[in-house]
């Protein structure tokens, strides 16, 4: 059976952005033209198109793949996973073919030690283009934190105002970069994407990401926006998901290194991943890279990453993230305090460093983003997948992870079993 559209909006063929032409035309025509100044670009069905080709929509900021040589991944590519089948979480019988479609996959690499054994790619996103990464950018600047905190940086245990004292009048006044990296903050802050009204939106304003109304009075840059932040609640008591926390983290890597995000990112991660493509992040008008969700990369790329993680920080016999900074991440944190994030579809899970850690029966770890955007890690299955996608709601917990997650231990089963 094929998964219903959620809501009233068309399925994933219906709303393929070549089918309906978008920006398609020499100029396009104005009804199918994608564009920032007007919304389009994060009004579904111009998603589809626009997460393959942000850099034509907004600045930003590149991040060299360097000059070492690109770590081949080798094909082994099968073809018997489209008819790996599933339960949904919510009782639906599903293959993992179909389930692509459901999440409005614009593309998803699947290795199996080191090996691609399943690559697709839908609607705008080809090989060569970059897709938006979303929040899957909060655990790159989580790893890049971990792996200065480990090299004497700085310290996690340490206030977040001994790096940045120009946040001594915000939420984070008496918080530790530790809680901000477990995201145990208090901060009134709404991450509420079906409420046009919420904080995220007002911090995607700030950092330029949203069209800004006329009359808009806010602030006009990240770090002007961080410093508005007020506290709700006290630090350390529970998971708590705000994008602002990364941003923050991301401003205390960029203050103890010295470096841009972008640089850092090239140094530490990319420019010794072998990645095929340069990355890019996208900017706000002072030229600050955004943390939260502005890194845009291929999708093999990403799984390289992945793989990196998966072979505790090791890719094609280079050392990219220590050793002990992977265990860490799997290891993960106290469960107890990520109930309290409310999460129904992540039982027993917890967060840590930015990475999503789900304690299963695989030792499952995860970077997640809005809009159906993952590296899944699976150790005992020993595979990755990389998805990117553009589902037309952005919250993966209720609107993907039914589908998802079933779907991820399923076919790490699969491989488990067939070999």
């Amino acid at each position: 059976m094929s998964a219903s559209p959620p809501n009233s909006f068309p399925d994933a063929a219906a709303s393929d952005p070549l089918r309906l032409g978008l920006m398609q035309g020499f100029p396009p025509r104005e009804d199918k033209t994608v564009a920032f100044a007007d919304g389009s670009a994060w009004a579904f069905p111009g998603t589809r198109w626009a997460f393959s080709h942000m850099r034509e929509l907004f600045p930003t900021a590149n991040v060299s793949r360097g000059e070492a040589p690109v770590a081949v991944l080798a094909r082994a590519e099968r073809d018997d996973f489209d008819r790996v089948g599933f339960v949904t979480l919510d009782g639906r019988a599903m293959t993992w073919g179909e389930s692509l479609a459901a999440n409005y996959s614009d593309g998803i690499v699947v290795l199996h030690r080191g090996r691609i054994v399943y690559e697709r790619y839908f609607g705008a996103l080809r090989p060569e283009l970059a897709h938006s990464a979303m929040s899957v950018t909060k655990s790159f600047v989580g790893t890049i934190a971990a792996m200065l905190a480990h090299a004497g940086a700085f310290d996690p245990a340490v206030a977040v105002t001994h790096y940045l004292p120009e946040l001594k009048a915000t939420a984070y006044r008496d918080a530790t970069v530790r809680q901000v990296m477990d995201m145990t903050i208090g901060v009134q802050y709404s991450e509420a994407y079906a409420d046009p009204n919420a904080d995220i939106w007002h911090y995607a304003r700030a950092g330029g990401m949203l069209p800004r109304p006329p009359g808009y009075a806010g602030a006009e840059t990240l770090y002007a926006y961080l410093a508005t932040l007020r506290p709700e609640g006290r630090h350390g008591e529970g998971f708590a998901y705000k994008t602002v926390n990364t941003e923050v983290l991301a401003w205390i890597v960029k203050r103890v290194a010295g470096q841009r995000l972008s640089t850092l990112t090239s140094e530490l991660i990319w420019g010794r991943l072998g990645a095929e493509h340069d990355a890019h992040y996208a900017v706000d008008s002072a030229g600050t890279e955004a943390g939260c969700g502005g890194l845009n990369t291929t999708l093999r790329d990403l799984a390289r990453f992945g793989e990196a993680m998966r072979q505790d920080g090791c890719i094609d016999g280079r050392q990219i993230v220590p050793e002990s900074v992977v265990a860490d991440i799997r290891r993960g944190a106290d469960r107890a305090q990520f109930v309290r994030g409310g999460y129904t579809t992540l039982p027993g899970w917890s967060y840590r460093n930015m990475w999503w850690v789900t304690h299963n029966e695989h030792g499952a770890y995860t970077a997640r983003g809005i809009h159906g955007q993952t590296i899944w890690i699976d150790p005992k299955a020993e595979m990755v997948i990389a998805r990117y996608a553009s589902h037309p709601l952005a919250a993966n917990s209720p609107h993907l992870d039914p589908t998802s997650l079933p779907a991820y231990l399923a076919l790490g089963k699969h491989l488990l079993a067939t070999g």
